[in-house]
């Protein structure tokens, strides 16, 4: 009977760790997203924001670290190796630590992350060019033409950029030009766009002429970034789920594996 359980147990401990191993490379695929992506609003904040670099090294790390753990917790199973399997709990209740950390990092930092979001974006709507080539500019415009906005708070936002007030005829971002839903969303023009209105006698440029979204940007991609941050959160959650009942699991078989025999690991 004690026999049975003990390889039921380490049957089970190897399937914790092969869906361990798994979320590891989930993690890690999420902190490499966001250092790669370049065509989201995640692109805007992380050229700007330290505190989500920091972040998403750290996931980097922690699935990285995890997913070598999953693999090392697979061959202790298997093996049934006393020193892998203490070192698997011992590194197991590290990471879990770490993670703990991170998502409480990430938590009470939210205001923080909202606050400084504004001000990136507001600071990129002054100092946008027309006709310059600049990667967090094409950022904004896909941000804006995907999302359906225009400025952060409200499209009068834009009034703050010198070089759009200073024309004299109806100038507007072209990426926040108001479309038909049968018309592409997929391209996402650039720059500045001129609007000609026959009826329009005086001259200058008047925001009220604009064609183009009224709705600020400020809510929707606060929702988009809480919704996606709460996807990373719940993964956390759920690993560190799997890694406490891998710790449980490997106390269980190390305390019956009495003899040491060390011709079960593995040699390369």
């Amino acid at each position: 009977m004690g026999s049975a359980c003990i390889k039921v147990t380490k049957y089970f401990l190897f399937l914790f760790n092969l869906l361990f191993f798994i979320l590891g490379a989930v993690i890690l695929g999420f902190g490499v997203w966001i250092l790669a992506d370049k065509s989201s609003f995640i692109s805007v904040l992380q050229t700007s924001s330290s505190s989500l670099k920091v972040g998403a090294c750290i996931f980097i790390g922690v699935g990285a670290v995890t997913m070598f753990m999953g693999f090392l917790g697979c061959i202790g199973a298997i093996k049934e190796v006393r020193c892998l399997l203490g070192l698997y709990f011992a590194f197991l209740l590290l990471i879990l630590i770490v993670q703990v950390a991170a998502g409480a990092l990430f938590y009470f930092n939210m205001g923080k992350l909202k606050q400084e979001m504004g001000n990136i974006v507001t600071n990129l709507i002054q100092n946008y060019k027309d006709s310059h080539e600049d990667r967090l500019q094409e950022a904004w415009d896909y941000v804006q033409a995907q999302v359906k906005c225009c400025g952060w708070v409200s499209f009068y936002n834009w009034t703050e950029n010198a070089e759009l007030m200073n024309r004299t005829n109806i100038t507007y971002p072209c990426s926040c030009e108001a479309r038909r839903e049968e018309e592409d969303s997929f391209v996402v023009r650039k720059g500045f766009c001129e609007a000609f209105d026959s009826n329009r006698t005086e001259s200058g440029n008047s925001p009220e002429y604009w064609p183009v979204y009224h709705e600020g940007c400020m809510k929707k991609v606060q929702a988009w970034l809480q919704e996606n941050v709460g996807i990373i959160l719940g993964i956390c959650v759920g690993v560190a789920v799997i890694e406490l009942l891998g710790m449980l699991l490997s106390i269980c078989l190390c305390r019956h594996v009495h003899s040491e025999d060390y011709s079960k690991v593995p040699k390369y």
